[in-house]
């Protein structure tokens, strides 16, 4: 459970309390329906999340549920995760929250835009989505820079 937990908050980009309601019947035709608090998106199903769903039996309206079978809290879910991570030997700081942060900043890196990454996270303004991304966007920029002016020198040697 914890890898589709990991899964879940990695590849859909959400907050611990919507991915705790997220269940089989929220899965149809490759895309995976998201009811947030805030708004409801549909986006793409990421195929290793998928793989990951289906190595993961559940019978249960959510895909994640406590050792009693019931549905997390989102307090009951970031208190499990942030123990899950410490049992993994991983940093005190890793949290639920963190991975919805990595999530933007792994689509910065691929080349989204602000745009395209809020439509996955469902963020209602992109000021949240340019802060979690600034660091990767920089990087992303300076590479384009860089591959623009190596671009220019090697035509202008040519010539």
């Amino acid at each position: 459970m914890q890898r589709l937990a990991l899964g879940l908050l990695l590849y859909t980009f959400q907050r611990r309390g919507d991915v705790i309601r997220m269940g089989r019947q929220h899965v149809a035709q490759g895309y995976l329906t998201i009811v947030q608090r805030k708004a409801k998106l549909t986006i793409p199903m990421h195929p290793d999340l998928q793989r990951i769903i289906d190595a993961t039996p559940s019978g249960n309206l959510t895909f994640l549920v406590t050792s009693h079978g019931h549905p997390f809290t989102d307090a009951g879910f970031g208190n499990w995760f942030r123990e899950a991570c410490a049992a993994a030997g991983l940093a005190k700081q890793c949290s639920a929250h963190g991975l919805r942060k990595a999530a933007c900043r792994r689509g910065a890196e691929a080349g989204w835009t602000v745009h395209q990454i809020a439509s996955w996270s469902g963020h209602k303004t992109l000021k949240e989505v340019e802060r979690y991304t600034k660091a990767a966007d920089q990087r992303r920029l300076a590479d384009s820079a860089m591959n623009i002016s190596v671009a220019k020198r090697e035509a202008s040697t040519a010539k």
